[in-house]
């Protein structure tokens, strides 16, 4: 491999783009601090056969794949499989590791990585993580044992870790990238064609869709036109067969890109999963949010407490099992689309509780370690 005089700091975690795209914003933060201080080389370890690779290598950053396996927490002859691809994923994340010879390694999570924190500590690399989500996951717990900084983004997530570990706490919020900041609400509204007279609402049911959000958006958009505007981002392969037939107001979109930025900026309401990600970008752009967290067996139930968590604090309103129908949505919405205090107020909460800018913060913390040869 290619040697460079500049230190080099590792980045790992993947498998969905709320493991990957806030690791990328610290990543671009500490690009941008280390620029006047020499620079840095930042790579990436990530799951060879996942959506990682394309979306690393897109923000410009060398990528290196490692087999990925999953711990389940049902009985599955998987189970076995993925064994054999974890302990195959620590060597080769060992291999990798050994050669590029890292001053940091910092883990964003996801099952993908484990194997390069624990390789790290053998190694004697310093490692540091970084939880999302309001309860840790379960990779975030292993990597955690291995790890000199663990980074939070609520105080109450630190009831989640066991008492030895409290020291190596701290609350920092979560990373957000530049252009989530640079989203323009006028951009939005030509984007669209529209005035701005109604409310925009916008649904977001992910880069796949969410069939249950979809659904609800349809019903909304149905009962609500006239109202105000809905812009709906539904997954690739999930709009009406028949878009010229929407309702007035009503606009589709298989997925958005630069364009969501701008959409997000210039929403008075978002609603949508209650993914980490998702919600702190609105929160950062004090977007009332009404969310429908991901619930079942299928699920550890972070959704649920982070939906909860943006509720209790003013921020959100949670529409979790049972409660997340067509009628009670509409009635919500349309309490929201009358009461524009009420969206002001959940405005300042969703702001007060992002805090800080974390990514910046979180830069800072990895350079001062690089600065200390690698002490935390």
């Amino acid at each position: 491999m290619t040697s460079y005089a500049v230190p080099v700091v590792a980045f790992t975690g993947g498998g969905t783009g709320g493991h990957i795209y806030p690791a990328l914003a610290v990543a671009e933060e500490l690009s941008a601090l280390a620029a006047g201080r020499g620079g840095v080389r930042i790579v990436w370890i990530g799951n060879e056969a996942g959506m990682d690779r394309g979306i690393v290598e897109r923000a410009g950053i060398e990528f290196f794949g490692i087999p990925c396996g999953k711990f389940r927490r049902d009985l599955s002859l998987k189970n076995l499989s993925d064994m054999f691809r974890i302990f195959s994923g620590y060597f080769k994340a060992r291999k990798i590791l050994s050669a590029l010879k890292p001053a940091l390694l910092f883990s964003k999570g996801g099952f993908v990585s484990v194997p390069p924190c624990y390789a790290a500590k053998s190694l004697n690399i310093p490692v540091f993580s970084h939880e999302s989500d309001a309860s840790p996951g379960l990779a975030t717990r292993l990597c955690a044992q291995v790890a000199q900084r663990i980074f939070l983004a609520y105080a109450s997530t630190a009831k989640g870790f066991p008492k030895r570990l409290q020291g190596k706490l701290e609350v920092s919020g979560n990373p957000v990238m530049r252009a989530v900041f640079s989203g323009d609400a006028h951009r939005g509204r030509q984007f669209l064609g529209i005035d701005t007279e109604k409310p925009l609402i916008l649904f977001l049911g992910g880069s796949q869709g969410a069939r249950q959000v979809n659904e609800l958006a349809r019903a909304c958009a149905a009962a609500l036109a006239g109202r105000c505007y809905i812009a709906h981002q539904t997954g690739e392969g999930n709009q009406n067969p028949a878009a010229s037939e929407n309702p007035p107001g009503y606009f589709t979109f298989p997925y958005l890109h630069g364009e969501l930025h701008d959409l997000r900026a210039a929403a008075d309401i978002m609603v949508g999963r209650a993914g980490a990600g998702i919600i702190w970008e609105c929160a950062v752009r004090e977007i009332p949010m009404i969310l429908i967290p991901l619930c079942g067996a299928s699920t550890r139930g972070d959704q649920v407490l982070n939906a909860d968590l943006f509720q209790n604090a003013g921020a959100a309103i949670s529409l979790a099992g049972q409660a997340a129908s067509a009628e009670r949505l509409i009635a919500e919405l349309s309490g929201l689309i009358d009461d524009s205090a009420r969206r002001q107020a959940m405005s300042k909460a969703a702001m007060a509780l992002a805090g800080e800018a974390a990514a910046p913060r979180i830069a800072q913390r990895i350079m001062q370690s690089l600065e200390q040869g690698g002490k935390s």
